[in-house]
């Protein structure tokens, strides 16, 4: 059919964002960092307590903001709740980018940067991870000169799982002063490290947080902005008047009451990460340091088809063939019991296939 719209160019020249296929539910989901074992039972209670009056009113912000701002240890008018860590990020792109001028990014790195810029119209310039999967510093600190409108940096970075030390991450805010610096931490609780108490001290910088990993939020989709009020108010020029819905809010309220649930899952990730690793080394698979609830591995030349099998017996991972090299793959790091299935069903597809060592 011949449709005659005036769609942007920018819109014309890129492809469909590729969301995760259906029927995930009932496998064992190691491809998109989520909480496997389930968010904490006080955020059912809690949503079963929500009224249909209350669904029938448009939520309200200001209490709950004010609550789940202490809990983060933030004032309120530090902390800008948006519909997810994507939309926390979108908000940068209505903000600050105009067609034709430039982000800059590092990749591999969460696509969702390079898919809002392109969204946008905006010049992307893309620095890389070195073979090692260490951040390029220098060349982050020659890039800024440059005065891109926004950088992103993922610390730690999904899916290399790369930590920038904090003495880094200052030199870059030291340098990129005509830049708004997007720190992005979805993976904080993991890495214990944060830069959200620099935010007085540098009104460039922008914290980006997210409910979906550690909190076990990622279906009611809630992420938050941190940054000085002054900053902030430019975000909240751009954003919808009720972006977070009820239902997320309730249970972010409820999932914060109960950190002991999240450090307990937390130091089980770590433990658990730790753990296959060396199994994994000992298969002859390489993988890389992680601050996250993730590895990255490569398993060499046979990697994809091992990744095809395991996909057919119910065990998803992420490929990261494309955006790194054939064999790389992205483990998200589940239950103990999960992990044990995958690792058994690796050695059975060695065993099979006659390898002694994948790389």
């Amino acid at each position: 059919m011949n449709i005659d719209l005036p769609v942007r160019k920018a819109i014309l020249n890129r492809h469909t964002y590729e969301a995760p296929a259906e029927g995930r539910e009932g496998k064992i989901r190691l491809d998109f960092n989520e909480n496997t074992a389930g968010c904490s039972p006080v955020v059912r209670r809690a949503l079963s307590k929500i009224t249909a009056k209350q669904l029938a009113m448009y939520p309200e912000y200001e209490q709950r903001t004010k609550r789940i701002a202490r809990h983060l240890g933030v004032r309120p008018e530090e902390l800008l709740l948006a519909n997810g860590g994507d939309d926390a990020l979108r908000v940068f792109f209505d903000t600050f980018v105009e067609p034709d001028s430039t982000i800059l990014i590092c990749e591999p790195t969460f696509p969702m940067y390079r898919y809002y810029a392109e969204i946008a119209g905006a010049q992307i310039v893309a620095l890389r991870y070195d073979p090692t999967m260490q951040f390029p510093l220098l060349d982050a600190l020659a890039a800024v000169r440059k005065k891109p409108r926004v950088l992103f940096i993922a610390n730690p970075n999904n899916p290399t799982g790369t930590l920038i030390p904090p003495r880094d991450i200052r030199a870059i805010l030291q340098a990129a002063t005509h830049t708004a610096v997007v720190i992005d931490e979805a993976y904080a609780d993991f890495s214990r490290v944060t830069v959200v108490p620099w935010i007085q001290e540098f009104p460039h910088l922008f914290v980006v947080r997210t409910f979906s990993k550690a909190a076990g939020l990622a279906s009611l989709r809630l992420g938050a902005v941190i940054a000085n009020p002054d900053s902030l108010q430019f975000l909240r020029r751009a954003m919808p008047p009720y972006p977070v819905n009820l239902a997320a809010l309730v249970a972010a309220e409820a999932v914060l009451k109960d950190r002991a649930a999240i450090r307990k899952y937390v130091s089980a990730a770590l433990r658990i990460r730790k753990d296959v690793a060396a199994k994994l080394s000992k298969l002859g698979v390489t993988t890389y340091p992680s601050a996250g609830n993730f590895l990255l591995a490569d398993f060499g030349p046979q990697g994809p088809t091992l990744f095809a099998k395991l996909a057919h017996d119910g065990i998803l991972l992420r490929e990261r063939s494309k955006e790194i090299a054939p064999g790389f793959v992205r483990i998200t790091i589940g239950t103990k019991s999960e992990m044990a299935q995958v690792l058994n069903s690796i050695r059975k597809f060695a065993k099979q296939s006659g390898i002694e060592k994948f790389s």
